[in-house]
């Protein structure tokens, strides 16, 4: 006791002196040379700090909007944040994404229990449910076998969405990939396996256990819940929109929509068209699937609503224009997202995932990826403009980053996508063995590809891999069809494992910060909301 009390005081007063030694330091801002407090880069950086000093700082909010850029990693934000710098006659670097100036921020770590490199199940589950789990499941603790129903059951986990359904408050789910796929289903459904979108994914002996698909547990996600806590009972989703169509419906022709791709767009083996089952279930809802039936519904009087604008994933940014039938941007889901949501006085839950990020990367394809980054950073300012920062908390991330890398030395605005050009030259820089390199690329992945302007990234697919240095002498590296070098050959590109950022505005964020383990992000939701009820 003695050593506590003498450590006590002693630091007590060390404060004591180190206010005193303060107040004896003369004030010399008058005294900075005139071209130092004059200077830009000073003067931002004062407004910056004056900004982050008159930071909210309260913790309970009404709202929480949790948005995800999956595959989102740091060379990407910084890539991205150039490139629409660039695009706004800018050099580049000094711009910001919307969400870059946020007051709080932090880095998170993105490991699933087995693996050193995760997927997006397993991170997303983390994000949501508030622990880590393996490579592959939806909603399921480390405990569970991937693929493997019978170890399902006892392994369930309660995600913030549902809480908030529970709590009362309305909730959503946007993303630009299927609707089915890793992160938004990891809000909604438990799963042994991932992949199990619908029943045609699935092995027999999973279906005879009992286990459904993840399709199904949207449609039914109300009776799922309310059986798994006694005497609750919930409304459901009130906003689900994404892509991924042929998992809702049966392998028929018959149940084509009017914008099928496919000769036969469903995929389901057992009949059904839970298209249909969710109209019959919500009969005051609005199920839509094109761009006319998007601008037709009534934030302030439609009750909830069912979009699924592509059969599979949604298109890129850059190609939405090639829809069939037109789709909504990713702003404009979020838009009228929250014009719905916020109907509710209890407040709202909502989701919002830029999915093709992740698909750009993959495909080995910088220029998608970066283009829906943009995109992405619109929806979040779009957010921003429409709730108030002194209730609603807004979390921006990632799930995990990619293999991706902004190399050489170019000089100050030199193009993003383009080849390297050095400080105080007007050529592109060449490696020993005398071949131009862009600042961009890829550690692994299906190589170099010059498809000229085409927009959609996954043609790279129909492509033979082209792994290894290329002569790029003549190739035009900023067009939108260029996709960046490859070290090590693979069918495609993969995530990394390094360390992602979270980025926080509102009530709450200020416990964003430092280095996390990714599953705190559904503790500081629970913070905010007091999901639990246990602060």
């Amino acid at each position: 006791m003695t050593l506590f009390i003498k450590a006590k005081f002693s630091k007590l007063g060390a404060l004591v002196a180190l206010a005193l030694s303060s107040a004896c330091i003369p004030a010399i801002a008058n005294d900075l040379p005139e071209h130092q407090t004059s200077n830009p880069w000073y003067s931002d950086a004062q407004s910056q700090l004056m900004q982050k000093l008159n930071t909210n700082n309260n913790f309970k909010a009404k709202n929480v909007i949790l948005f995800v850029g999956d595959g989102m990693g740091i060379s990407t934000l910084t890539a991205a944040r150039i490139l629409q710098g660039q695009q706004n006659n800018m050099l580049g670097e000094e711009n910001n994404l919307s969400f870059e100036v946020f007051p709080h921020s932090a880095l998170v770590k993105t490991y699933n229990v087995d693996a050193q490199t995760p997927d997006s199940a397993g991170t997303m589950t983390a994000m949501v449910a508030g622990l880590k789990t393996d490579v592959g499941v939806i909603g399921v603790d480390e405990d569970i076998e991937r693929g493997d129903c019978s170890t399902l059951q006892g392994n369930e986990v309660t995600t913030a969405l549902e809480l908030a359904e529970i709590k009362g408050m309305s909730t959503g789910i946007i993303s630009t990939a299927r609707i089915t796929h890793a992160t938004p289903a990891a809000t909604y459904a438990k799963s042994p396996d991932r992949n199990w979108e619908d029943v045609s994914d699935m092995p027999e002996d999973a279906v005879t256990a009992g286990c459904t698909d993840i399709a199904d547990q949207l449609i039914n996600f109300e009776r799922n819940l309310e059986s798994r806590f006694t005497g609750v009972d919930v409304d459901g989703i009130e906003v689900a929109f994404g892509g991924g169509r042929r998992h809702f419906l049966p392998r028929d022709e018959a149940f084509n929509s009017p914008d099928a791709a496919s000769s036969t767009e469903g995929d389901r083996t057992d009949g059904r068209d839970l298209t249909a089952e969710w109209q019959e279930k919500y009969p005051q809802g609005a199920y839509i699937f094109d761009a006319a039936g998007f601008d037709s519904v009534d934030a302030a009087s439609t009750e909830r609503v069912f979009g699924l604008f592509n059969e599979s994933h949604m298109q890129y940014e850059a190609d939405r224009e090639n829809d069939i039938a037109g789709e909504p941007s990713l702003t404009q889901l979020t838009e009228k997202a929250i014009d719905i949501l916020d109907n509710n006085n209890k407040g709202f839950f909502l989701m919002v995932e830029s999915g093709r990020i992740d698909h750009g990367h993959h495909a080995g394809s910088a220029y998608n990826a970066l283009t829906d980054t943009i995109e992405f950073s619109n929806a979040v300012q779009k957010a921003m403009d429409m709730t108030n920062d002194e209730d609603t908390l807004i979390l921006v991330t990632a799930d995990h980053g990619h293999v991706f890398t902004i190399a050489g030395y170019p000089k100050r605005g030199n193009p993003i996508l383009g080849k390297v050009v050095g400080v105080n030259s007007e050529d592109a820089a060449t490696d020993a063995n005398g071949l131009p390199y862009t600042t961009l690329g890829y550690t692994n992945g299906r190589g170099m590809m010059d498809l000229g302007s085409e927009t959609n990234a996954d043609v790279a697919y129909g492509m033979d891999i082209n792994a290894g240095r290329i002569d790029l002498t003549l190739v035009d590296t900023n067009a939108s069809g260029f996709h960046q070098e490859a070290l090590v050959p693979l069918t495609s590109e993969t995530h990394s494992g390094e360390d992602i950022s979270l980025h926080a505005s509102g009530p709450g964020a200020q416990l964003v910060q430092g280095t996390v383990e990714q599953n705190m992000v559904f503790h500081v939701i629970d913070q905010a909301l007091n999901l639990t009820g246990s602060n």
